[in-house]
């Protein structure tokens, strides 16, 4: 990883395997991330293109998939995510808040 990075953890209270469809899930994702498109094929090392509209204003964020690891058990999943290449600590903390906000639709999407 390269530049600051922003780190959020969370534990869900579901199987890997529903976080996992919440995450990839297309309308699943819109919700979560205030309702923007995600295209990639969630394999590392392919891109990820989210596009949407914030705050009045279209945006497109490249990215790569560096890894997609879930690890838990039957009822709880731990979730980690982390974005590199941030520039300053203040980018990568506004990125950390930003996810912290994806994360906790996330696990609220999985535990329903």
């Amino acid at each position: 990883m390269t530049g600051f990075v922003a780190t959020v953890r969370t534990d869900v209270d579901a199987s890997p395997q529903r976080v996992w469809k919440v995450l990839t899930d297309p309308a699943q994702i819109r919700e979560f991330m205030f309702g923007a498109e995600v295209r990639t094929d969630w394999q590392p090392g392919s891109p990820i293109t989210w596009t949407g509209e914030f705050q009045g204003r279209a945006y497109e964020d490249r990215g790569e998939i560096i890894a997609a690891e879930l690890s838990g058990d039957d009822t709880t999943t731990h979730l980690s995510l982390s974005q590199d290449n941030n520039a300053t600590e203040a980018d990568a903390e506004h990125s950390r808040q930003m996810w912290t906000a994806h994360v906790d639709g996330i696990k609220a999407a999985a535990e329903q």
